[in-house]
């Protein structure tokens, strides 16, 4: 599975904070607890605990999901674009039956490009932000071909991600820009590949102008061209060309080169430099991204993940269904063996004799040893866990939250249904209401010891 980016990791905070903006603080309690373990400043806590929440509540998948939307997207629009960089060249040569009018076609070439190119120019200026109508469809088809129901905060928190460095701007504007760079080389291939194999005839026709003016207009656009090595007709040919299209070689190839100067420089050569721009002022302002602290989804986790004192009691309402347990969930460079007991009464002989390689974590009857312990197999996790409990107790939320956090912090871990102590018997019914959960928390169990497994990790 691909690694998460750093801006992957602000991508996701930032997603969890407008999540419980939205619908209400999460049950973050183990979240909190492994933030803390993690050490570091507010702001790596902060990153930790929404991580460990997106990984929990599928969200982290989402967010591949939505970036696999938007690849797919961008291959979309590329594909539409491809075909109207074609369709340009086309509409700009015809089929070669009758003369090209040269500046009909520089203008089907370029003349929706320039205008697009100055609206998205002013936008920058004076909107503030683009609003570009091909960035606007990219990000559209991104949400639709990622239909997650676990992604509807990742757009927005994109969006007010980006805001903050005004992003927003340019990597729209690396959509926009790189879409018409790749329409017009597309019209560029199309348009050599279209003269290459037929024979055109180039004039320009005019009405109410003088030819002095097509004269002045061509050798203007011509002239930067002609530093690059294109040809440009002479003035005798252009004038020529008003009357009718030249059967002479050497003016239809001056013309030719002329107009694919003309596409090159003034069409080509902007969109890759603005594109480029683009992409240079976004990986410099992606650098620089952080998250804002003084929000107030963030300013209220302070105190929860840097304490100045340890708060006890209960902070947050129980889920409605407990997260099943995962396995190889912890790193591999667990190691040793435990044995803890969930409120065992004096009923129970506790502890059983136990070999020296198996550590007892003792009876956990108070949020205080809970939470001791917890905070322990963060730091060191290990690698069997088995956790008694005793069946003749209804299997309540409480405790089955317990062992799943307990289990989330070993390498394997298994329950151990104990035996009814003499003279008592276990009620079927309870102990099948047992099974259930422990199936449902994706645990193992048995009603037997597992001090064997504990010791050499094989039963």
């Amino acid at each position: 599975m691909t690694a998460l980016t750093p801006m992957d990791s602000l991508w996701l905070t930032e997603a969890v904070r407008l999540r419980e903006e939205h619908a209400g603080p999460l049950e973050d309690l183990e979240a909190n607890r492994r933030a803390r373990a993690t050490a570091g400043d507010l702001t790596t806590r902060i990153k930790n605990r929404a991580l460990w929440l997106a990984d929990r509540d599928g969200l982290t998948h989402a967010l591949r999901h939505w970036k696999q939307g938007a690849r797919l997207a961008l291959l979309v629009l590329a594909i539409i674009v491809t075909l109207s960089g074609a369709g340009l060249a086309f509409a700009a040569l015809g089929n070669g039956q009758s003369p090209v009018n040269v500046f009909w076609a520089l203008g089907s070439l370029l003349g929706l490009n320039l205008i697009l190119l100055l609206s998205w120019a002013l936008g920058m200026l004076f909107a503030g932000e683009s609003t570009a109508s091909l960035g606007r469809l990219w990000l559209w088809l991104s949400e639709k071909l990622a239909r997650d129901a676990q992604a509807a905060q990742l757009g927005p928190a994109l969006i007010l991600l980006l805001q903050r460095q005004r992003l927003n701007r340019w990597a729209l504007g690396m959509v926009v820009n790189g879409a018409w760079l790749l329409a017009l080389l597309s019209a560029l291939v199309v348009m050599l590949l279209l003269m290459a194999t037929r024979r055109y005839g180039f004039v320009w026709e005019t009405t109410i102008l003088r030819s002095d003016t097509f004269v002045t207009v061509t050798q203007l656009l011509g002239a930067i061209p002609t530093l690059l090595g294109f040809d440009i007709p002479t003035e005798t040919m252009i004038r020529a060309s008003g009357d009718t299209a030249l059967n002479i070689d050497s003016a239809r190839q001056a013309w030719a080169a002329w107009l694919v100067g003309v596409l090159l420089v003034f069409g080509i050569v902007p969109r890759l430099l603005l594109a480029l721009t683009c992409l240079w002022q976004w990986r410099r302002g992606r650098a620089a991204l952080g998250l804002d602290l003084n929000l107030p989804g963030y300013s209220q986790l302070r105190e929860r993940l840097m304490p100045s004192s340890e708060r006890l009691g209960i902070n947050d309402v129980a889920p409605e269904a407990l997260h099943s347990v995962q396995s190889n969930s912890v790193a591999l460079d667990s190691e040793g063996a435990l044995l803890v007991a969930i409120e065992l009464d004096e009923q129970q002989p506790w502890p059983p004799s136990l070999p020296e390689t198996i550590s007892d974590g003792g009876v956990l009857d108070s949020r205080e040893s809970r939470q001791k312990l917890l905070d322990q197999l963060t730091r060191f996790a290990p690698a069997r866990l088995a956790i008694a409990c005793d069946p003749r107790r209804s299997p309540d939320r409480g405790s089955l939250a317990l062992i799943a956090e307990l289990a989330r912090c070993a390498g394997a871990t298994r329950v151990w249904l104990l035996q009814a102590p003499q003279g008592q018997t276990l009620d079927m019914e309870r102990l099948d209401d047992w099974h259930t959960a422990l199936n449902g928390l994706n645990l193992t169990y048995a009603d037997s010891s597992l001090l064997d497994w504990l010791e050499t990790g094989h039963d």
